[in-house]
């Protein structure tokens, strides 16, 4: 038997959420980042409008697609 862990499996960015990622809400803060910069919160079906809404609130919100995996690094 492998005991060894596997890939991480992609999650929703909300706080407190375990659901796995399959939207990718890509923004940017036009204060701090330029403007071709994206950074990327995954969210599960639950979350994405509530934290597409917190985005949009504030301007940042670019871009939601379906979460593919590569380049959809979350941001830091």
């Amino acid at each position: 038997m492998d005991d060894r862990p596997g890939p991480a499996r992609p999650t929703c960015s909300a706080r407190g959420c375990t659901s796995s990622a399959v939207w990718a809400l890509r923004w940017n803060n036009p204060r701090i980042h330029t403007p071709e910069r994206r950074k990327v919160w995954l969210a599960c079906d639950e979350h994405r409008t509530s934290l597409g809404d917190f985005l949009t609130a504030r301007g940042f919100l670019k871009e939601t697609r379906p979460h593919d995996g590569p380049g959809d690094e979350v941001a830091d």
